[in-house]
């Protein structure tokens, strides 16, 4: 979330009005502290705000943030075997919030000014979806630890891609300015 430049005054002032997931799920939120830092400070790029764990709440995972202590993943995965059992994914719906804000923050933008945005893919949340109850204080990585963990976060990775089988991967945006 450092995109959203949490020192600047504009942004404190919604943060203390609304949950970081608020702002994520409520389009006009999101566009308006992307919007921020470029008509603050005049930079040459605008960042989406957005988090890219929030593909954990349509599967299940019970994402939530804690004051201090970051994403807390309330329904972490430790086996391979919990992946099939996780929800296919429609990110056109069950994440549709993401592109409004997108369009939204896109429409506002001055035709100069490149939208940016980041997206969490299987090999950046399975080693996530494992940890508990706070991301920050949870076990080591699995790229440190054995055979057997490293078996399972690749089991986990393409059973989560596996899940969102309809993201368009490497592909342009569709959020247009027009």
């Amino acid at each position: 979330m450092r995109q959203a430049g949490r020192y600047l005054p504009e942004y404190r002032a919604l943060r203390q009005r609304h949950s970081l997931l608020e702002l994520c799920h409520k389009p006009e939120l999101a566009a308006q502290v992307t919007l921020q830092p470029v008509e603050r400070l005049g930079v040459d790029a605008a960042i989406l705000f957005a988090d890219i764990l929030l593909p954990f709440e349509p599967l299940g995972l019970g994402l939530s943030f804690s004051a201090g202590e970051g994403p807390q993943i309330t329904r972490p995965i430790r086996e391979a075997g919990q992946v099939l059992e996780l929800p296919p994914v429609d990110p056109a719906t069950d994440l549709a919030y993401v592109m409004d804000a997108a369009r939204a923050a896109a429409q506002a933008l001055p035709p100069n000014i490149p939208l940016i945005g980041f997206a969490g893919a299987p090999f950046t949340l399975a080693p996530a979806c494992r940890k508990e109850p706070s991301i920050r204080r949870a076990a080591p990585s699995p790229a440190r630890g054995t055979r057997a963990s490293s078996r399972s976060t690749r089991a986990r990775c393409w059973a989560v891609r596996r899940r969102f089988r309809s993201l368009p991967i490497g592909s342009r945006s569709k959020a247009t300015r027009s």
